[in-house]
């Protein structure tokens, strides 16, 4: 079975690599570490297709590589590698690829060896590593985040790959229209393995039906939709509903419905999204417009209730409306406030305590508590709090909405 062009491509030297500007270059971090000669342990964080295997392999030269998937290895594997580490020549570079996949135990297994320097470890993962990776192993390495490829970087890759005889797509004198290209340029979202292998595949497409061109149609054909980059799990989930949240504090519905959709079409729990909007609802809102929470609340239901895909549109409904409301942040300001003082040991006043059961009241249980129905108005000044807390002001009311009426 033939190569796939995505790994045939890969770059042979550090000139060959695109994108990734601010590790590769003249005094940039990466190109500093390889110089040195002494590769430290290194974490590469990125997106899927920024690059991340073909650093390893890049920054391995000279050593002896042994690679491993988090996927399909564990313990047991990692101590062979550290056995046989232990009686090479070489340098050993231990290349572990999805390391966020490992558990504690099996990166705790890594410490001994990547302390002492008996291993190098190379570790590729997509999500943050500082909610997936223990921090011990995390301490002894140097953290790279690589960035999505450009569209001028995919673009460049594209071309490269069309006009190399040797391990590219050159050999079989396809032409591919600037219109295809675009489509395969945005389509693959910043990741190079998605668009040389929507390349491949509309190149191989029109080879078999005797074409010597590849047009929108047939790119489109062969490459239909992006995947959504969403990791439920992972750093992207908390991002997004992030930059959800913010849109709808920002007051701007479209850019909420945007984020929304993105939540949706990656498969995020509808109820998760909905607990945001009801918590949001509160504490951006709140008496600006009191509605909001029982709009948040019933587009909640209607999650339980209908279930998606219907209930998308209960949740767009909601996601209007919070984020045209007017916005008051004065109910989590007070509740932040009472719960500092709350914290103190001040017994409750004794007009204030408990008087149904028998003896509470030769306890002096209610004693000067005035009940407010035998009062004009039914209302009456008394104090409701300890007396070093007479008279603080938690709730401030905003100028926003229903509250400053």
């Amino acid at each position: 079975m033939a190569e796939p062009l995505a790994a045939r491509m890969r770059p042979r030297s550090f000139d060959e690599v695109v994108g990734q500007r601010h590790l590769i270059g003249d005094g940039k971090p990466l190109t500093e570490l390889v110089r040195t000669g002494n590769l430290p342990s290194v974490i590469l964080w990125g997106p899927a297709g920024t690059g991340k295997t073909s650093l390893a392999f890049l920054m391995a030269e000279g050593s002896e590589l042994v690679q491993l998937s988090a996927v399909s290895s564990g313990v047991a594997d990692a101590r062979k590698v550290m056995e046989k580490a232990r009686d090479s020549m070489l340098p050993m570079v231990l290349f572990v690829d999805e390391v966020h996949r490992w558990s504690k135990a099996q990166q705790d297994v890594l410490l001994p060896a990547v302390e002492d320097g008996t291993i190098t470890l190379i570790g590729a993962t997509t999500e943050n590593p500082y909610f997936s990776l223990v921090t011990p192993l995390l301490s002894r390495c140097i953290l790279l985040r690589l960035e999505p490829l450009s569209e001028e970087d995919i673009r460049m890759l594209l071309d490269r790959a069309l006009t190399d005889r040797e391990r590219g797509l050159g050999e079989h004198d396809v032409k591919v229209t600037e219109e295809a290209l675009d489509h395969l340029v945005q389509v693959a979202g910043g990741d190079a393995r998605i668009a040389l292998t929507g390349l491949e595949a509309s190149v191989l497409a029109a080879v078999a039906a005797g074409r010597s061109d590849v047009d929108l149609p047939l790119a489109e054909a062969s490459v239909q939709q992006k995947a959504v980059v969403y990791d439920r799990q992972g750093d992207a989930h908390y991002d997004v509903i992030s930059a959800f949240i913010k849109s709808i504090r920002g007051s701007d519905p479209d850019a909420a419905l945007f984020w929304l959709a993105r939540m949706v079409e990656a498969g995020e729990d509808a109820r998760y999204i909905a607990r945001r909007m009801v918590v949001h609802a509160s504490e951006d809102i709140g008496m600006a417009d009191p509605r909001a929470l029982l709009v948040a609340t019933a587009a909640a239901h209607a999650v339980e209730y209908v279930g998606l895909p219907e209930a998308i549109i209960n949740l767009a409904h909601a996601t209007i409306y919070l984020a045209r409301a007017p916005k008051s942040n004065s109910v989590i300001t007070a509740i932040g406030k009472a719960r500092a003082d709350a914290a103190s040991a001040d017994p409750v006043p004794l007009h204030l305590r408990d008087t149904h059961y028998p003896g509470a009241r030769k306890l002096g249980h209610g004693k000067g508590y005035r009940y407010p129905h035998d009062h004009p108005g039914h209302v009456v000044e008394q104090e409701y709090r300890p007396a070093q807390f007479e008279g603080r002001r938690y709730y401030e009311p905003s100028d926003q909405g229903e509250e400053g009426e």
